[in-house]
């Protein structure tokens, strides 16, 4: 069993997230989703933009800091798009995580991580959040940290294509994401090495 958080992306804590969570619920981990919006939704990225510059970061960081206060330390940070950002400014404080998960979205890693640590990215491929030169950009800074770094891209679909109830879903690409995404987190568990 891993301790998992998830952090969710622009458009606020959705069925998208509480989804993804019950599903590693019922494979068996304990997960956490906290709401760094309060209870907002935004039904656009305009929206979603507008929302999180509403709130504003420095609440949504709060926020989340307090979310994994409590957590064990080899938590597996996983960020939904704009939560890559947020695992971005969690993971400083919490080198000792088991893993880094990043749907939807790069965000950077710090200096000082340890050696090996797993990360795994799912973007889709192009995609205007997280552009193909980024996406490259992010594995050889990664790998030059030392993090044991995995990219999946997904061609052909939306930046959203895990979210079943969006415009963007693609089951297949969808599906392959679930699978990496749980073989991951078997082998971030404690005594998986």
């Amino acid at each position: 069993m891993t301790d998992v958080v998830v952090f969710h992306s622009v458009l606020g804590l959705r069925p998208v997230e509480l989804g993804f969570a019950d599903r590693l619920r019922a494979a068996g981990h304990r997960v956490a989703t906290p709401d760094l919006y309060g209870g907002r939704t935004a039904s656009s990225l305009d929206e979603g933009f507008a929302l999180k510059d509403a709130v504003g970061w420095e609440t949504v960081t709060r926020r989340a800091f307090d979310a994994v206060r409590d957590l064990p330390a080899e938590t597996v940070l996983v960020g939904v798009s704009m939560g890559a950002g947020v695992v971005q400014e969690v993971l400083p404080r919490r080198l000792g995580t088991a893993g880094v998960l990043l749907l939807h979205a790069v965000g950077a890693l710090p200096a000082g991580i340890r050696a090996g640590l797993p990360v795994q990215v799912h973007v889709a491929d192009p995609d205007p959040i997280a552009p193909p030169a980024q996406v490259v950009a992010w594995r050889e800074g990664a790998i030059s940290a030392g993090a044991d770094a995995r990219v999946y891209t997904y061609p052909g679909v939306g930046h959203f294509y895990t979210d079943a109830n969006g415009p963007e879903h693609d089951p297949a690409a969808a599906g392959l994401t679930w699978d990496r995404v749980l073989e991951f987190l078997r082998r971030t568990s404690p005594g998986s090495a």
